[in-house]
């Protein structure tokens, strides 16, 4: 099985919880201008800007409204007691909320979120209105991904990394590779020999100068890696046992261009945008067909559904956890008679009286609920597992929803689930897998 990056699939599900924030609070609607979006870049003096709220509230203080007047007042000073808890703006940034919303029994309730990206924001914004302003947050959502170039041609290599808009030439060097017809005087076949002995060398160059720029600690340093060249230089180096697997298996594109060094970068750019783009949803397919051959193999190194992949977790045994971001399912804490505590994973759709029944037929009490897949990305860790989130807009994304219930996990060792049945399992594991 595949190694997967435990720093990449943590700013995966970084990314998740900003999408879901950002979901949650484009719903919120507020009564009047009292919703409050505050967003401080690193290294922001939180004293002028407790002076600039401190300035808004004197200036809120004359609005005519009295029940506005009062819910702004209210949100202004809820934000400057909320930036005091902070000394100093955190490395990243701050973003916070902090207003009265009406909720969907048509009731206010005071919402206060205050965080810290997980990478820098760069916008700074104050707004006070009837609603939270996201906008901005959707700059955490852009990739930061680092991509690798080789382009090779019969005159020398570069090496380069795009990330972002930024490119960068991180080494090149030139070759003097003999033509592929020979001159008088010497036979073809000491020629030939010679001009495969002068590529095969050129490869070897080109493959360990990528080792060295493309590989840091022993890990790659790129999202992917793409191979230009306007001959099949490139093709051969994809394919040379010369080349470290570790690169070549992070190889997402080979690309044809009309020239090498920086205009051939230039024009490999050009030509693998697209690619670029689609990265996310390259490296879901991968993984999730990773997933399949697992199962059509029949190693027993991967489950399905909430049930089994949650008792994997508790062994221990879960390498990577695959879950669709849209999964809906509540998970319920509930008490029954006894006072015992029991779980249940619950689709949101299901009447309350279906599961709140204990084996004695008695009502079992609701102590709390909260999406399934909140929980897992808080306690993932706690398992020694990986998480990552896949959509449903690949085809096999859209089989692991239909087919395995939006969930599963690739294993470290072969676990046998029937041994694990035991006679409270669907108390403590109600599964609803129905998508």
């Amino acid at each position: 099985m595949a190694e997967f990056e435990d720093k990449d699939a943590d700013k995966n599900v970084e990314i998740w919880k900003v999408k879901k924030l950002i979901k949650s609070m484009e719903k919120a609607k507020g009564n009047g201008t009292s919703m409050i979006s505050l967003i401080m870049p690193p290294k922001t003096q939180i004293p002028m800007t407790q002076k600039m709220l401190t300035d808004e509230y004197g200036t809120a203080s004359n609005i005519k409204s009295r029940v506005n007047r009062l819910s702004v007042l209210s949100a202004i000073t809820s934000t400057q007691q909320k930036l005091k808890l902070f000394s100093t703006v955190p490395k990243n940034g701050l973003v916070l909320y902090c207003g009265e919303v009406i909720t969907e029994e048509g009731k206010e309730k005071k919402m206060t979120i205050a965080f810290e990206p997980f990478k820098p924001i760069n916008t700074s914004l104050y707004l006070c209105d009837n609603k939270f302003h996201t906008e901005p947050l959707s700059e955490l959502l852009e990739s930061d991904d680092k991509f690798g170039f080789i382009i090779m041609d019969g005159n020398g290599a570069l090496f380069g990394s795009v990330s972002g808009n930024t490119r960068e030439v991180l080494h090149k060097f030139t070759v003097d590779l003999p033509k592929k017809h020979g001159r008088g005087g010497q036979s073809a076949l000491r020629f030939a020999r010679l001009r495969d002995e002068k590529r095969h060398n050129y490869i070897r160059k080109v493959a360990e100068v990528a080792v060295q720029n493309f590989i840091t600690n022993d890990k790659v340093n790129v999202a992917g890696l793409i191979l230009a060249g306007s001959a099949d230089f490139k093709t051969e180096l994809d394919r040379s046992d010369l080349f470290d697997p570790r690169l070549q298996a992070k190889v997402i594109k080979i690309v044809d261009v009309s020239y090498g060094g920086e205009n051939g970068f230039n024009q490999a750019i050009e030509l693998s945008a697209e690619t670029l783009s689609n990265v996310k949803f390259i490296q879901e397919k991968k993984l999730i067909n990773q997933y399949f051959e697992e199962i059509s193999q029949d190693t027993g190194k991967f489950c399905y559904g909430i049930s089994d992949t949650l008792k994997a977790l508790e062994l221990g045994a879960c390498a990577v956890v695959i879950v669709w971001e849209g999964l809906d399912t509540i998970r319920y804490t509930l008490k029954d008679a006894d006072g015992n505590e029991i779980i249940k994973n619950i689709a949101p759709k299901t009447p309350k009286e279906e599961f709140l029944i204990d084996k004695e037929g008695q009502e079992m009490e609701i102590i709390s609920d909260m999406p399934f897949l909140e929980w897992l990305a808080e306690h993932y860790k706690d398992f020694g597992a990986t998480l990552e989130f896949v959509t449903d807009r690949s085809s096999e994304g859209a089989q692991f929803v239909k087919g395995f219930g939006g969930i599963g996990a690739m294993l470290r060792y072969k676990v046998n689930f029937e041994q694990l049945v035991s006679d409270d399992e669907d108390e403590y594991y109600s599964d609803s897998d129905e998508y």
